[in-house]
């Protein structure tokens, strides 16, 4: 069995999934095959992507079942605030299945970093990392480019914490 983790991403205070989850979430339903996977949606709380009443994870997995996956398809969600913690609970649900096979789904942007998290964290010999493109402006994906660096820099010169 192998498990396909959505990262979470902005939503609306809402609820309302914004585009970057909209595609990651549309990417898991084209790959997803009932017989061979289960999912685990990623996201709880946080005022960079989430202040709405539910968790993130929760807006995801209504999604998902409102295009055709029923709620049997899904593992406990990893009700994480950032991209360690993705890793962190996401690991503690995969060790609790005893499942070691992934595939983790993100943006095409984020998935140097969360390479470099997900590969410590989980320390599996199967993941596979997929990064999803987005119509965004240059500008925009500039911004992300930047900050995922910034990110990354922080992860290389002062190690990972979690």
């Amino acid at each position: 069995m192998k498990v396909l983790i959505v990262l979470g991403s902005p939503n609306s205070e809402t609820g309302n999934l914004e585009q970057v989850a909209l595609d990651r979430l549309k990417y898991c339903l084209d790959i997803f095959e009932s017989k061979d996977n289960c999912i685990i949606c990623t996201g709880g709380f946080g005022e960079h992507f989430n202040t709405a009443p539910l968790p993130h994870a929760d807006y995801a997995m209504k999604y998902l079942i409102e295009n055709g996956l029923s709620a049997e398809n899904f593992l406990e969600p990893a009700l994480s605030a950032n991209t360690v913690e993705d890793a962190v609970l996401s690991k503690k649900i995969l060790v609790h299945h005893n499942l070691n096979s992934v595939v983790i789904i993100t943006s095409d942007y984020h998935v140097e970093r969360v390479k470099l998290i997900f590969d410590e964290i989980l320390g599996f010999d199967q993941i596979e990392y997929a990064g999803v493109t987005h119509d965004i402006s240059d500008t925009e994906k500039e911004k992300l480019l930047e900050h995922e660096k910034k990110a990354i820099n922080g992860i290389l010169s002062k190690g990972l914490y979690y």
